[in-house]
């Protein structure tokens, strides 16, 4: 029998998710879940939003359950996948420790991922010191459940890499093979993200600009007749620009039906399809694509108990390996001074 290949994916809980983190990640985490091909383990990267928002502890609590059920609203599957807290697994602290000590400060500042990240937050002289290291937390959370497979954004393969190369270093080191070294798993070219319903780049908790999993009917369809399409198109009768025209964009991304959307493109762009109509065509595929999620979501909402419970025994069993992997660590360096009394 061929040995499962384990997956290593998260999020961080400063919030609800929305359809951005359904098409770039968690859509596809539940069809990799469901071939069975995979041993996976989803991590709620609570320690890890707590770099940078150790002030506002309320917010991580309260978003960590929200991001809980959100998953289980898309279809992941306890019975199929680990989903586990980060701040529950002593080990990964310990790891990201022994790891720090094989990374300088001066590779740290040239990741690209966390220069980007430094830029955006406007943290200036005031960056603190667990976000700046992330990229070595992010390497004990890989290696303590010796993933070799871990789907991310584009965006993310800086970070991937330096855990590749803290895998090396600390392998070659030690001189023992206790680390496993990760390759990344992308989103389908295009589909890693989509812009925000005013046309940014980027769709964002931060922005206020995003169609969350959890929003009901009424919210999405004022969300959706609110977007941005073409300042151009002023009259109906007026042709229309697709390139850059987020309802546009949307369809070809939810659309199951992609030949009436080139239908409408070509409608569009020649004049004769006013905005509203393809709006209103555009929150019918949107409704119909969130509505069981959203139905599963509110199952799961009546219980939280059993949602914390969820949490708890995969969090349990995540434990219990990390711990291996982390006395694995410990041999390799020779601090097991004890183990032979």
């Amino acid at each position: 029998m061929t040995e499962k290949k384990v997956i290593l994916t998260g999020d961080r809980p400063t919030g609800k998710l929305h359809i951005g983190h359904y098409v770039g990640s968690l859509k596809n985490r539940v069809e990799l879940q469901n071939t069975g091909d995979y041993e996976t383990f989803i991590m709620i990267a609570d320690m890890q939003a707590l770099t940078d928002n150790a002030r506002d502890p309320e917010k991580i609590r309260n978003s960590l359950i929200q991001v809980a059920l959100d998953y289980l609203a898309v279809g992941l599957d306890p019975a199929k996948s680990t989903m586990f807290v980060q701040s529950q697994i002593p080990a990964l602290s310990e790891l990201t420790q022994h790891y720090m000590n094989l990374v300088s400060v001066a590779r740290l500042e040239r990741n690209p991922t966390v220069k980007t990240e430094i830029k955006q937050k406007s943290f200036g002289q005031s960056i603190p010191a667990g976000f700046f290291t992330y990229p070595v937390s992010q390497a004990a959370d890989i290696t303590a459940f010796k993933a070799d497979t871990v789907p991310v954004g584009d965006d993310q393969e800086p970070m991937l890499e330096q855990t590749r190369e803290i895998v090396r270093s600390f392998n070659s080191i030690y001189q023992k093979d206790v680390l496993v070294e990760p390759e990344g798993y992308f989103p389908p070219k295009g589909m890693g993200r989509i812009p925000g319903l005013d046309g940014n780049a980027k769709m964002s908790k931060s922005l206020g600009n995003a169609i969350y999993l959890a929003d009901d009917e009424d919210t999405i369809q004022k969300k959706v007749m609110s977007m941005y399409t073409d300042p151009q198109h002023i009259r109906v009768e007026d042709p229309g620009h697709i390139e850059g025209n987020t309802v546009f964009t949307y369809l070809d991304i939810f659309d199951p039906d992609q030949q009436k959307v080139q239908e409408l493109k070509e409608q569009y762009q020649a004049g004769g399809l006013g905005d509203v109509k393809i709006k209103r065509y555009l929150n019918e595929v949107l409704q119909n694509e969130l509505r069981p999620i959203r139905e599963r979501r509110e199952k799961f909402a009546a219980d939280i108990p059993g949602v914390y419970q969820i949490l708890k025994n995969g969090s349990d069993k995540a434990n219990q390996i990390a711990e291996q992997t982390l006395k694995e660590v410990r041999d390799a360096i020779g601090i097991n001074y004890f183990d032979k009394f």
